[in-house]
């Protein structure tokens, strides 16, 4: 046959076949999210689906805040606590029939009932009347008398929760300490020499401070583990989610009680693998807080030098122009900088600070992460939709997570975050898998992950051929598995991806 011919028929084939290769045949993760397009303006079957799916970790969760305000009404119950009627505030008895009332008048005083739920979450907000802000930050000291003695009855709850929806690691934030730091430090008083204030403050008892905390998290836990059934055959499956905690500072404290308590942060994350680092919180605005900024950050900059492997978390650039003036729009910075933060919660006013695109580039460099709390920011800031900068984020390369905040108080969950982020910025299913296995990978959770790029999200080398699928993964992979947390939480949500999308 002629060359040209040969040629010819060559071309004409490949021509002919050209159409059949490029119809590749779907995957389960292209199903899924054919299906998830298909409901994506039907609200009801989209959060159906954001339920079931898995969404990996919740890296921004204060734990008296998840808790719903009718566990605390029943705590109080339990305890013989009072209501103030007037502001609806939970008291130590005794109590008084006019105006200090048994907590349990609220189970037969409707009134009194749903002025609890309102005054102890958003439930029935109205703008109105009382900003965002200020009922919110209010919601605390009001039920807070009911939290301290059941930290593992929260615990149990939120766990739960986080089960139901699908959620299997948690970083919650809460003070094992009770406040013990905090009173030491105020004993003993100020003092300009960080290092002589740090002798003084362990040499004074801040060791036996931390080894109560680490003695109280074990009886909590305990009980706790008791409350789930862990380990018998009807545990509850909060049993599998995996929990650690930060460490968490009242920034809004005398400075010798934040320096204190920063230092029991480390010194506790240093020695317990339970508590994976710290976070500074309190209303970014108030007094304090604003006052001390550059304070906490130089404190944090000279603990930082002490303890170089305790991972730091910073609340930053959760305000606005209303809250403060545009001088003090310069948190986020500031904590990435200074405070070598390495995840920011909120980072809502990244556009307000000095050279906000530098500083975008400066932290997708250095891979620092967002916790973006889209409900919380838009209950507490009023900011949401294209104001809230998200799609900023993204769009320099910012590493960006969902995470709830404070879903009790917010009335709200983690499936509820992903639906309002689907549905107000049209994000697609393969995006909303990323921002659950960026949790993840962005975890303080010890250890090498299974990502070699967590941007593309590559797999490591040990784990490049492994199908989730399987019931056993190769020698490579499985020796990673075993030697690491970090991949071993990644490899199970990959697991439960692959179940989740075998169902369409």
């Amino acid at each position: 046959m002629p060359r040209k011919k040969v040629y010819f028929l060559i071309t004409v084939l490949l021509l002919t076949a050209a159409p059949l290769l490029a119809q590749r045949t779907p995957t389960a993760e292209d199903k899924t999210a054919k299906y998830f397009e298909s409901v994506r303006h039907q609200p009801s079957l989209l959060l159906d689906f954001l339920q079931r799916m898995p969404k990996g970790g919740d890296l921004h969760n204060h734990l008296s805040g998840a808790v719903y305000a009718e566990s605390f009404i029943q705590w109080a119950v339990q305890d013989g606590l009072c209501v103030d009627r007037s502001t609806s505030t939970l008291l130590q008895p005794p109590c008084d029939p006019k105006s200090k009332v048994p907590a349990s008048t609220a189970y037969q005083d409707v009134g009194l009932y749903t002025q609890l739920l309102g005054a102890f979450s958003m439930r029935g907000w109205h703008p109105a009347v009382e900003s965002g802000h200020d009922h919110f930050f209010a919601t605390f000291g009001k039920f807070g008398a009911a939290s301290g003695p059941h930290t593992a009855e929260m615990l149990v709850e939120v766990r739960s929760r986080a089960a139901a929806e699908h959620v299997q690691y948690l970083e919650l934030m809460f003070n094992p300490d009770g406040g013990e730091a905090a009173k030491l430090g105020a004993r003993l008083g100020w003092n300009d020499d960080f290092a002589k204030m740090r002798d003084q403050l362990l040499a004074a008892g801040l060791h036996d401070v931390v080894a109560q905390a680490r003695q109280g998290l074990n009886d909590i836990e305990t009980k706790e583990q008791a409350e789930l059934h862990c380990g018998e055959p009807q545990a509850n499956p909060g049993c599998n989610v995996e929990t650690r905690y930060l460490y968490q500072v009242a920034r809004g404290l005398a400075k010798e009680q934040v320096f204190a308590q920063i230092l029991a942060g480390f010194e506790i994350a240093s020695q317990d693998p339970r508590v994976v680092g710290l976070n500074l919180v309190m209303a970014e605005d108030w007094y304090v807080p604003t006052h001390d900024f550059r304070l906490h950050m130089d404190m944090l900059d000279f603990m930082h030098k002490l303890y170089p492997k305790v991972h730091i978390a910073l609340h930053a650039g959760e305000v606005t122009m209303q809250l403060v003036p545009p001088e003090e729009m310069f948190h986020i910075r500031a904590s990435v900088e200074r405070g070598h933060a390495e995840r920011i919660g909120h980072g809502v006013d990244i556009m307000h600070e000095p050279d906000p695109t530098g500083l975008l580039r400066e932290m997708a460099k250095r891979k620092v992460l967002v916790e973006v709390c889209l409900t919380s920011n838009d209950v507490i800031l009023g900011v949401s939709g294209e104001h809230h900068p998200l799609p900023v984020y993204m769009r320099f390369g910012v590493p960006v997570a969902l995470a709830t905040d404070d879903p009790g108080v917010s009335r709200s969950s983690m499936a509820l975050e992903y639906q309002r982020a689907a549905e107000t910025y049209d994000f697609s299913y393969k995006d909303l898998k990323k921002f659950a296995r960026t949790s993840l990978a962005y975890s303080f959770l010890p250890g090498e992950g299974i990502w070699r790029d967590t941007t593309g999200f590559a797999r490591a080398a040990a784990c490049t051929g492994d199908d989730p699928k399987s019931p056993k993964p190769s020698s490579a992979c499985g020796r990673l598995l075993s030697a690491s947390e970090k991949a071993h939480a990644e490899w199970e949500l990959e697991k439960a991806f692959a179940g989740f999308e075998a169902q369409f």
